[in-house]
């Protein structure tokens, strides 16, 4: 076929559309559909992914966490749930592994009267009556500043110092000190806490949100010294550690050394597995992709099927294309078109009305695209904009090819006879 031939061919399925202007749109109203909803689910996946990626990167990729039992891989076993708590003293065993440069053991306070029994279920208050509810509350050492690459807004973080003397000292998350300050300076202000009086020592700065807007729930939460946090909630035993080594190259050697030193201290024997469960950062990646994967993988199979509808549908109106234009088939196998121009020509027009649902669920899918993205992370990708609308040129070729052959193989004294 020349480029003529193409030419002419491209401009018959435009007039196609465009004297059957409402059947042409039903018709290529799936494609648009399947195409629209590919964009908007993949640029919607793909900005979660960059915020989630932008909020693990910022936790660091040479951080460790260690607990008891796992907590990202589904409900703990009754076997995890009684296992021994970790201690103060194995976080302070731990500073002096080779590559450790801090580490800071964790406690929460958790309300188990609370539905769900949610951590830090409680309110933190001023003495002129302003309230902030859900409050975590957390005891902390210095070094979780480091750990955590705190940045404060105002003020200083908690010392040795405060430890030792269990100081009535607390460091306000900024949304925490925003509500019950407003724009005053919070630090040197008092707060009340569970009956008792704390000074704040500092506020931090706001935290990034894992997914991309609203409120990041650290950033409601009141940090203690560990020693004054006892005095508030004795009862909280069940320590968390977080640990940050040098190298993120250093990850297996050093997760190998808490290994082995907590299977020495929690003396588990040889043939035992290990009854604490140790994970980095590279953990929630994981767990994420799985969760967005299986999203992905559902709704891009609906959007498969709305594809599906816009072949048969174009498959449809081919072969109605077929049957009207019989007697113009006739008439150009007569003057010599073979079997094969014919086949082509109407395969083009099956993919060029896919095409042109293709464009309008391109354009469509990133405005609401954009859109999405004032409420949710949205990145719109050229992969996938190619990939939406290679499959649409591909449905114009899978649900074109029957009609067209069909046309192809019409005998031309039979269509010519055709009224």
């Amino acid at each position: 076929m020349t480029r003529d031939d193409f030419k002419e061919t491209v401009s018959m399925a435009l007039e196609t559309l465009r004297t059957n202007k409402l059947r042409s749109g039903l018709t290529i109203l799936g494609i648009v559909i399947g195409v629209m909803t590919v964009i908007v689910i993949s640029s919607v996946v793909n900005g979660l992914n960059n915020s989630v990626g932008d909020f693990v990167q910022s936790l660091g990729s040479n951080v460790l966490f260690i607990f008891r039992f796992p907590v990202f891989t589904g409900r703990p076993t009754t076997e995890m749930l009684t296992r021994k708590q970790l201690t103060y003293e194995d976080a302070v065993a731990m500073r002096d592994l080779p590559h450790v440069v801090a580490v800071s053991p964790v406690l929460q306070f958790t309300n188990h009267n609370a539905p769900g029994g949610g951590i830090g279920e409680t309110s933190i208050k001023t003495g002129g009556g302003r309230t902030m509810q859900n409050t975590t509350l957390e005891g902390d050492t210095p070094a979780q500043k480091d750990v955590n690459n705190f940045d404060l807004e105002d003020g200083r973080f908690f010392n040795e110092g405060d430890i030792e003397r269990g100081a009535h000292v607390t460091v306000l998350g900024y949304d925490t000190a925003d509500e019950l300050f407003g724009v005053a300076n919070a630090v040197g202000k008092e707060v009340q806490v569970g009956g008792m009086v704390f000074l704040v020592a500092g506020v931090l700065e706001k935290q990034k949100q894992p997914f991309g807007g609203g409120k990041n729930p650290d950033d409601n939460t009141a940090y203690f010294p560990i020693s004054t946090f006892h005095q508030l909630h004795p009862e909280q035993l069940d320590y968390w550690i977080t640990l940050k080594y040098d190298d993120p190259r250093n990850q297996p050697l050093v997760q190998d050394e808490v290994t082995e030193l907590l299977r020495r201290r929690r003396k588990v024997a040889n043939e035992k597995p290990d009854n604490f469960a140790i994970f980095g950062t590279d953990t929630l990646t994981r767990l994420w992709t799985t969760l967005t994967f299986g999203l992905f993988a559902l709704l891009f199979a609906l959007s498969s099927v709305a594809l599906m509808v816009g072949g048969v549908g174009v498959m449809n109106i081919m072969l109605v294309s077929v049957t009207e234009r019989t007697r113009e088939i006739g008439i150009r196998k007569a003057i010599g078109a073979n079997k094969k121009t014919i086949l082509t020509q109407f395969t083009l027009e099956a993919v060029t009305l896919c095409a042109v649902g293709g464009v309008t669920g391109v354009v469509l899918g990133s405005l609401i695209a954009l859109g999405v993205g004032i409420v949710l992370p949205s990145a719109l990708s050229a992969m996938w904009v190619g990939v939406a609308f290679g499959s649409a040129c591909a449905i114009g070729l899978l649900f074109g090819i029957y009609p067209a052959w069909k046309a192809a193989s019409l005998d031309p004294i039979e269509a010519l006879r055709h009224e």
